[in-house]
């Protein structure tokens, strides 16, 4: 983005003030890319006793079997101590556990380290997760992920969308919005600044920076690239589907359990064992988040295998075919993204809207209880022990 220099730009951490540390498990077997093998650990834990218990749940200095914590909000969980819990998993829910990796997990609190409820009370249909990753390999552009899914990733901040449930009040500098219909002509949404900021984002000494436009045309072209971005990150709206002859398909049959992957680039190939996807673009398989391809983490985390005698060594007998339609629906994602990323650098960014404009406006510096999270419940929660806590 010639011409364009850090003073210039807005940092992420003004635009969108409240953030939170992404969730923190402590121990790897509450999540997995199967529903059902995690509904197999619990019964498996619960079918231990005493030091049994105890050994497979892998206790930390935060949690062990005898703590007691409240119910995650939004769950069913139980609240009493672990080690002499019983009846059935806690339905699974749907998470982002690595870059584009989508898993499942045991929304129970006793078993995560720190849960951060804060960032459970809004995540409903409505809300949009923005998560801070590393730097693509060769550059300084940082990348943020944006998904619907309450995001596991670390190490970044997490900023959601909105402050409160059902897409209430954006989280956004105050006044931000309204400066910005002043200076653009026309009222943006919460949704448009944030496919801005997908498009427009780079690093800045201190963390991710957005420079922010008055051109209203130029903004307009930024927001269009944006939030194609944001429906191939978010999953929603139809499948994505690259045109007709460059689709991935099964070529030959994947093996009940694969253990290598490896990308003929000659070919467009990507093996896994003799089992054969193709076409698979290049940039598909060269797509990295920090110095780890995407396909290449979303396949360990499918092949790898744990420890004899741990609750993580449950695992599917075999390679099943939800995994097989994911990945092909990853390849297309992909390779979408990476077909999108030429253009954001066509875009010709320069920043009109400056911190020190903002600051005029009364914009910057954001209060201090914009940095904090809204205090957005209206009902009792349960707390440790089944005791029901008014936040």
């Amino acid at each position: 983005m010639p011409g364009v220099t850090h003073d210039d730009a807005v940092p992420l951490a003004d635009l969108m003030p409240w953030s939170v540390a992404p969730p923190r498990l402590g121990r790897g077997w509450p999540v997995a890319p199967d529903a059902d093998c995690l509904k197999a650990r619990w019964d498996a834990l619960l079918a231990a006793e005493g030091p049994g218990r105890e050994a497979l749940f892998e206790p930390t200095r935060s949690r062990t079997p005898y703590t007691a914590v409240g119910q995650l909000p939004g769950r069913t969980g139980g609240t009493g101590r672990l080690i002499r819990a019983s009846g059935p998993c806690p339905e699974p829910v749907r998470v982002l556990v690595a870059p584009f990796d989508e898993q499942w997990l045991i929304p129970d609190h006793r078993l995560i380290d720190a849960a951060r409820p804060e960032l459970w009370r809004v995540a409903d249909a409505r809300q949009v997760f923005v998560a801070e990753t590393a730097a693509a390999p060769g550059t300084t552009e940082p990348l943020l992920l944006a998904t619907s899914l309450l995001p596991l990733l670390r190490p970044g901040r997490i900023r959601p969308l909105y402050r409160r449930p059902g897409g209430a009040e954006p989280n956004l500098a105050p006044g931000l919005l309204e400066h910005l219909a002043t200076c653009l002509g026309h009222s943006p949404t919460p949704l448009d600044v944030l496919a801005w900021t997908l498009a427009a984002v780079r690093s800045g000494p201190g963390g991710p920076v957005v420079p922010l436009t008055e051109d209203a045309g130029l903004w307009g072209a930024g927001v269009e690239w944006g939030r194609r971005a944001l429906r191939l990150m978010r999953r929603d709206g139809e499948r994505p589907k690259l045109p007709g002859g460059r689709r991935p398909y099964v070529r030959a049959p994947l093996p009940a359990r694969p253990l290598t992957v490896h990308y003929d680039r000659a070919k467009e190939t990507l093996h896994l064992d003799e089992g054969r996807i193709s076409p698979v673009p290049s940039e598909a398989w060269d797509f990295a988040i920090g110095p780890v391809r995407v396909l290449e983490q979303w396949f360990a985390a499918r092949a790898t295998e744990a420890g004899a005698g741990t609750l993580a060594a449950i695992r599917p007998a075999a390679w099943t075919q939800a995994w097989t339609s994911e990945l092909l629906e990853l390849i297309t994602v992909l390779a979408l993204l990476a077909e999108l990323r030429p253009k954001r650098d066509e875009l010709a960014i320069h920043a009109t809207i400056t911190p020190a404009g903002l600051r005029k406006a009364g914009v910057l510096p954001v209060p201090d209880a914009a940095r904090r999270p809204a205090s957005v419940l209206d009902h009792h929660e349960e707390g440790p022990e089944g005791q029901f806590t008014l936040i």
